[in-house]
């Protein structure tokens, strides 16, 4: 069986009105070398698995249909697709069409000719709400404190990958997956290549404010420990701020007799107990993803694949 050269990985939730489009354009790229198709179906609700089966057949493109027994995320579907990907580089992509097929051939230009491991696409004008357009920003913000990321590098669901990259990224067998942190643990040659957006042209989007502070999450405490340092720097500010706080109580109550504070006394109370609740909850946030994670919560679960060709194609 001869190994293409490259693999497009697209998860697959909600996609019953665009999958035949994208299906169409991805098979029609011109790949020197063989391309594949790895579609993702994350337990999207929708008939979009049925739709994807029944359009993947009429492709003259090797294409490899992952169906997951639930809805697992975004990342972990990519990673579920990672696994089932054979190509030298390996593109992934949403499946909303607002990334044209025909930048894909672009990043891998890119990636080919500038000898990268990795390669992110950026835009110049993104077409997505406001809010997202921040929540990425913050995101990005966020990781260039948290993670080894170069200065100015934007982390887009829309990158190419060599083989050997994906396959140290798919060694991560932990329930909780950041795919863009498992690549900085990975790798520094890393290139960027500003590309089109377009407008998305079905359905709406998935992107929402739960997904993204989920995001945040496995950000801080899966590849991090940051919170745990800063929950230590709290505490000394929090221990230091009581300490000068009795020693004031003390100074009053020798110059002035009885101190009436109990207003006071009880903001003090309130702010301490509040602080140590945050603190134990990111402590209890590490300690729960440790037991899930001991205890062998899956990944992702695969209920069946179905092929129409072999790779290379």
């Amino acid at each position: 069986m001869t190994r293409p050269l490259l693999s497009i990985v697209v998860p697959l939730y909600r996609s019953a009105d665009s999958i035949e489009r994208l299906i169409q354009e991805l098979s029609a790229l011109p790949v020197d070398g063989g391309c594949e198709l790895v579609l993702v179906n994350d337990g999207s609700p929708d008939n979009t698995a049925e739709l994807a089966e029944k359009f993947m057949q009429s492709s003259s493109r090797a294409i490899t249909l992952v169906k997951l027994s639930r809805n697992f995320g975004e990342y972990n579907a990519v990673m579920a697709g990672l696994h089932h990907a054979q190509g030298e580089y390996i593109v992934t992509m949403d499946d909303d069409l607002q990334n044209p097929p025909s930048e894909v051939l672009k990043l891998l230009q890119h990636a080919r000719t500038g000898g990268y491991d990795v390669v992110y696409s950026y835009y110049a004008d993104k077409k997505h709400d406001r809010w997202r357009n921040f929540g990425s920003w913050l995101t990005n913000r966020v990781s260039d404190l948290l993670l080894d990321k170069p200065r100015g590098l934007y982390l887009s669901s829309f990158r190419v990958m060599s083989s050997f990259v994906a396959k140290e990224v798919c060694r991560h067998d932990g329930p909780y997956v950041y795919v863009d942190g498992l690549i900085l643990q990975v790798t520094q040659k890393i290139g960027r290549l500003q590309v089109e957006h377009a407008e998305r042209a079905t359905g709406v989007s998935g992107y929402t404010f739960r997904r993204l502070v989920r995001l945040w999450l496995v950000m801080f405490v899966g590849f991090s420990v940051m919170p745990l340092r800063l929950a230590t720097l709290v505490g000394f500010l929090m221990a230091g701020s009581g300490f000068l706080f009795m020693i004031v109580v003390i100074v009053l109550r020798l110059m002035y007799g009885a101190v009436e504070g109990w207003s006071s006394l009880m903001a003090a109370l309130l702010l301490f107990s509040g602080t140590q609740l945050i603190l134990l909850g990111v402590a209890g946030e590490y300690i729960g993803r440790t037991y899930l994670t001991a205890n062998k919560k899956p990944q992702f679960v695969v209920r069946d694949v179905v092929r129409n060709g072999p790779a290379g194609q």
